[in-house]
């Protein structure tokens, strides 16, 4: 048993959703050192899901910005050798390089994580058919290569309805 009521949030959750919000609102200028403070947190878990999730949201505004390697630099500082921020983060930056048509291997996107494959096949700025076929033929798995080959097809209706409409 604990000494906590039942109707009580644990700290840990209350700062959780404190720092998300102080995330969301920190300017350009101050992100580095509150990403740094919320990473200094004892609860190591907790701190490092709300830099994922700010991740998570810079990324989305950021993904095809050309401010987006500057802003993954300073971020990868931030995080230093924490594993799972510095993976996802190199998969943001993967993600970025196929979506704008720049140099990855076939072997960064078959030994990248499920989420990155998963996330490759439903993000809509990624258009390769290099990309998206190789995934559909070697991805880790069933749901992986299906929304490949699914994304594929549609690429191919879109391509084809357009030269239709010519």
């Amino acid at each position: 048993m604990t000494d906590q009521p039942f109707d009580e949030e644990p700290p840990e959750h209350l700062r959780y959703r404190s720092y998300l919000q102080d995330l969301e609102d920190v300017s350009e200028a101050d992100e580095a050192t509150l990403v740094a403070t919320v990473l200094h947190d004892p609860h190591v878990s907790m701190a490092e899901a709300a830099v994922n999730r700010h991740l998570e949201r810079r990324v989305a505004h950021l993904l095809t910005d050309p401010a987006f390697t500057a802003w993954a630099h300073t971020f990868a500082t931030v995080i230093g050798d924490r594993p799972f921020l510095a993976r996802r983060l190199r998969e943001w930056t993967l993600l970025r390089a196929v979506a704008l048509d720049e140099p990855w291997t076939a072997e960064e996107l078959t030994t990248a994580s499920d989420w990155f494959q998963r996330t490759a096949t439903v993000v809509l700025v990624v258009t390769s058919h290099e990309a998206l076929s190789l995934l559909a033929e070697r991805g880790r798995t069933r749901r992986v290569r299906n929304a490949a080959s699914r994304r594929l097809q549609d690429l191919d209706q879109r391509q084809s309805d357009t030269i239709h409409k010519s």
